[in-house]
C-alpha cells in the first residue's frame, strides 16, 4: 500500500493576456486590468467576433533559442516561456538566470516529470501549412509540420529542454485540461512515482479558423467593447472571449522541497475529476457533474465544504456555464455558499481553453500567498438566481486558508483543485 505524501507548490510561471510574467500578470489582476482588446493577429473584417485576449509584446527569444523557435507552434513557445520561469522560480536548476538548455541540477532527472495540457495544439501551424500546400504544392509543406502541430509537443519540449526524464504526458480534456495536468501530477507525487513535476496548460488558437469555429457555434461574445465582452455572471453575458497563454506550476514532495530550502507557496491537498456524460458542449442540467467534481476534490482533501474560503470559478461568461456553475456551488456548499467568495479571472484573461486551468491555478496560489481575492471585473448586474458573492469590480484583501479552482470543459470533462495555506 502506498503512503500518501504531502505535495507543495515551489515554482510559478505564466504568460497570459494580463502580463508576460507571474509578477506582472498578478499585479494587473490585483488592479483589475482587462487583457481583452481588438484582435490584431488577423484581419477581422469578415468576422462577427472582433475582440480577444491576446498575449502582448511576446518575445520568445528572451528565454528560448532562436534557431528552435521557428520549429515551434505558438502554444509550445508560450509553454516553454512560462515553464522556464517556473523552473527558475523553484530553484531546481540552481540558478535564477535564464539560459538555453538548462538542466535540472538539484535532483535526479528521472524523478521529475512533465504534464502540460493543450486543448487544440498548433492551429496556427495547421492553417499556415494547409495554405502553403494548397498554394505552392504539398511537397512544400514544412517537414517540421507534424512535430510543431501535435498537442503533446509543449510537454515534450519542456522535458527535452530541461532534461526531465520522469513521466511526460499531455491531457487533452478541453477546458479542464490544465487542471487535469496539475491534478494528475499531484497524484503521481503523492503516490511516490516522482518527486517533482512541471505541470499546467497552454493554448494559442486566436486564428481565423479557431475564431470562426467557436463563433459559428455561437459560443463567443460578439460585443465589440472589451470591457463588456467577458462578463461572467452578468445578466448581459453572451459568450466567452478567446484567450491565449500558459500557466505552469512546479509541484514537489514536501520533504524534498523542505530539505533543499525551497520557497513553498502553498500546499495542494485535493483533486477531483469526472465526466458529465451528458453532451458534447453543454454542461449537465443544474451543474450536476461540476457539483460532483467539487465534492470529489473536497473529499480528497479530507475537509468539509465550509473550510473553502474562495472559489476561482470556471466562469466563462456563457449563459449555461455561469448559471449551472452557480447552482453546483449551492448544491455542494449549502448554507456556506452565502459566505463564499466566488470570482472569475476570465473577466480579465478571457478563456484560455486548455491553458485556463494552469493560469487560474497560478492565480489561486497567489491569492493564498497575498491574502487577496481577485475581482470579477465588468460585472454589473446579475440574474435573480445568480446571488453568490462574485466579488464584482474590485478585489478584496482577505486571508485565505483553502482555495478551490474549477475547470469545466466541453465533452463534460470536469477538474477541480484545492490549494491550502502552508503549515509546518
Amino acid at each position: 500500500m502506498k503512503t500518501c505524501r504531502r505535495v507543495v507548490v515551489t515554482g510559478l510561471g505564466s504568460i497570459n493576456p494580463t502580463g508576460n510574467s507571474v509578477n506582472d500578470s498578478w499585479k494587473a489582476v490585483k488592479e483589475g486590468k482587462c487583457g481583452i482588446a481588438e484582435i490584431t493577429s488577423f484581419d477581422t473584417t469578415n468576422f462577427k467576433t472582433k475582440v480577444a485576449a491576446e498575449v502582448k509584446d511576446f518575445h520568445p527569444e528572451e528565454r528560448l533559442e532562436k534557431r528552435e523557435i521557428r520549429h515551434m507552434a505558438r502554444f509550445t513557445q508560450l509553454a516553454l516561456y512560462a515553464a522556464e520561469e517556473a523552473i527558475r522560480d523553484s530553484g531546481l536548476c540552481g540558478t535564477s538566470d535564464f539560459n538555453y538548455d538548462s538542466k535540472i541540477s538539484e535532483m535526479d532527472a528521472s524523478r521529475c516529470g512533465v504534464i502540460i495540457s493543450c486543448g487544440i495544439g498548433g492551429m496556427d501551424t495547421i492553417e499556415e501549412q494547409h495554405s502553403r500546400g494548397e498554394n505552392m504544392g504539398y511537397e512544400k509543406v514544412n517537414p517540421f509540420f507534424v512535430p510543431m502541430a501535435i498537442s503533446n509537443m509543449a510537454a515534450a519540449r519542456v522535458a527535452i529542454m530541461h532534461g526531465l526524464k520522469g513521466m511526460c504526458t499531455c491531457p487533452v480534456t478541453a477546458c479542464a485540461g490544465g487542471s487535469n495536468a496539475i491534478g494528475d501530477a499531484f497524484i503521481r507525487i503523492r503516490d511516490g512515482y516522482e518527486d517533482a513535476y512541471v505541470c499546467g496548460g497552454t493554448e494559442s488558437c486566436i486564428t481565423p479558423l479557431g475564431i470562426a469555429g467557436f463563433q459559428n457555434m455561437k459560443a463567443l461574445s460578439l460585443s465589440e467593447d472589451p470591457k463588456r465582452a467577458s462578463i461572467p455572471f452578468d445578466k448581459d453575458r453572451n459568450g466567452f472571449v478567446m484567450g491565449e497563454g500558459s500557466g505552469i506550476l512546479v509541484l514537489e514532495e514536501y520533504e524534498h522541497a523542505k530539505k533543499r530550502g525551497a520557497h513553498i507557496y502553498a500546499e495542494i491537498v485535493g483533486y477531483g475529476s469526472n465526466c458529465d456524460a451528458y453532451h458534447i458542449t453543454s454542461p449537465s442540467p443544474s451543474g450536476e457533474g461540476g457539483a460532483a467534481c467539487m465534492q470529489l476534490a473536497i473529499d480528497d482533501a479530507g475537509i468539509t465544504p465550509d473550510k473553502i474560503d474562495y472559489i476561482n470559478a470556471h466562469g466563462t461568461s456563457t449563459s449555461l456555464n455561469d448559471k449551472y456553475e452557480t447552482a453546483a456551488i449551492k448544491k455542494v456548499f449549502g448554507d456556506h455558499a452565502k459566505n463564499l467568495y466566488v470570482s472569475s479571472t476570465k473577466s480579465m484573461t478571457g478563456h484560455l481553453l486548455g491553458g485556463a486551468g494552469g493560469v487560474e491555478a497560478v492565480f489561486s496560489v497567489k491569492a493564498i500567498e497575498d491574502s487577496f481575492i481577485p475581482a470579477t471585473i465588468g460585472l454589473q448586474e446579475t440574474e435573480p438566481e445568480m446571488d453568490l458573492n462574485y466579488v464584482p469590480g474590485k478585489g478584496i484583501d482577505k486571508k485565505l486558508d483553502y482555495v478551490l479552482s474549477n475547470s469545466l470543459g466541453f465533452g463534460g470533462h470536469n477538474a477541480c483543485l484545492i490549494f491550502k495555506r502552508i503549515e509546518g
